[in-house]
């Protein structure tokens, strides 16, 4: 396995940046001058197939770190023989790179952390269809409602919180409640992580722009304690620095693996469909006019076997997304999340959640 890191990556993904504006930027304009499998300017892009065997060598651009997913790319070259080139970078940027280099991108297959990466190359038509059976392994939830990229994994939003500070019944029934003067000073968060971006971008899809800007503008008149990163805010839980923070749900599995379940920490969903119970998604979708289609789909159908499922679940305590695979024990069942109802592709318009958050003072 071929690997080129295009920047350090921490274990996850810690902010998508300034590059998303010229995602988007090079979406609408990629828009206009995308070409078909043929190269011929404004073909149709056809679905992705089996109609040969894959072929010996495969390149992806990832943008979930090596550190987290090195030894699943080992697995697939294992299993199928192919062998796969990797280049590893943050995931808005990746995307940004497929968007330039246009109909000559190396690239096979785009493997995101974020379904707005995938949704701003869904937008740009530089996503191939895939086959019907491919999509049908995942709800329709979690997968492009224009079937040109698939969840792998799914992570959920919650507060994770002190089980020694915070009795359950006081905890808040909304995300909107954190603002309430109860809770200043008591709260932790991460606003460069790619994940609260992307929380915001829903929260304005959901809410509107005023409500999310006005929650932004309460939060910070609460005084949250700011961290680099989840992984820290979560210590910051269980030292009691704080009472809670908002993080994904798998860190304070990371956090119990490496110190002990005895850690006071558990995981609160806000309650119908609220935009702090958000389960975004990562995703892989096959490049258009990919020189390699047959070793991609490969690929991202192995990403949906059991083999792929059970990496994430037991490597990462992320949710399987595909039928047949149970997430960790600990974790509430995935169709129990009171989760917020949104197109994940939807979640492109990071550019303005960005400039929101720079314009409220948070970033």
């Amino acid at each position: 396995m071929s690997v080129t890191v295009s920047r350090p990556a921490g274990p996850r993904s810690t902010g998508l940046a300034a590059i998303l504006g010229a995602v988007l930027a090079l979406a609408v304009a990629a828009c206009s001058t995308s070409s078909g499998p043929s190269g011929s300017p404004g073909a149709e892009p056809t679905a992705a197939g089996p109609s040969a065997a894959p072929e010996s060598t495969l390149t992806v651009y990832s943008g979930r770190s090596e550190e987290l997913v090195g030894d699943l790319f080992a697995q697939f070259e294992e299993a199928s023989g192919i062998d796969v080139q990797v280049r590893y970078g943050d995931t808005a940027e990746l995307a940004a790179t497929i968007l330039e280099e246009g109909d000559n991108s190396p690239a096979d297959v785009f493997f995101g952390q974020d379904a707005g990466a995938l949704g701003a190359l869904q937008a740009a038509g530089r996503l191939a269809p895939l086959p019907q059976a491919t999509l049908d392994r995942v709800d329709a939830a979690y997968r492009s409602t224009e079937g040109v990229w698939v969840g792998t994994s799914g992570r959920a939003r919650v507060l994770a919180y002190n089980t020694d500070r915070v009795q359950e019944a006081d905890l808040p029934t909304s995300v909107f409640d954190l603002t309430d003067p109860a809770w200043k000073g008591r709260i932790g968060w991460v606003p460069t992580n790619g994940s609260f971006q992307s929380f915001i971008t829903a929260m304005r899809q959901l809410a509107g722009e005023e409500r999310t800007r006005e929650w932004l503008e309460g939060m910070l008149a609460n005084e949250p304690r700011v961290y680099e990163g989840n992984g820290a805010a979560v210590e910051a839980v269980a030292s009691g620095e704080v009472d809670a923070a908002l993080v994904n749900h798998y860190y304070i599995l990371e956090a119990q693996e490496e110190a002990g379940e005895s850690l006071p920490l558990a995981n609160h969903f806000f309650a119908n469909g609220d935009p702090g119970s958000l389960v975004n998604v990562a995703g892989a979708g096959i490049v258009q006019g990919a020189d390699h289609p047959n070793a991609a789909l490969a690929f991202v159908d192995y990403l949906l076997s059991e083999a792929g499922q059970q990496y994430f679940a037991e490597a990462e305590w992320e949710y399987p997304l595909a039928a047949g695979v149970e997430p960790d024990a600990r974790l509430i069942p995935l169709d129990e999340i009171p989760r917020p109802e949104i197109d994940l592709a939807d979640l492109a318009d990071l550019e303005g959640t960005l400039r929101l958050l720079q314009e409220v003072g948070v970033i």
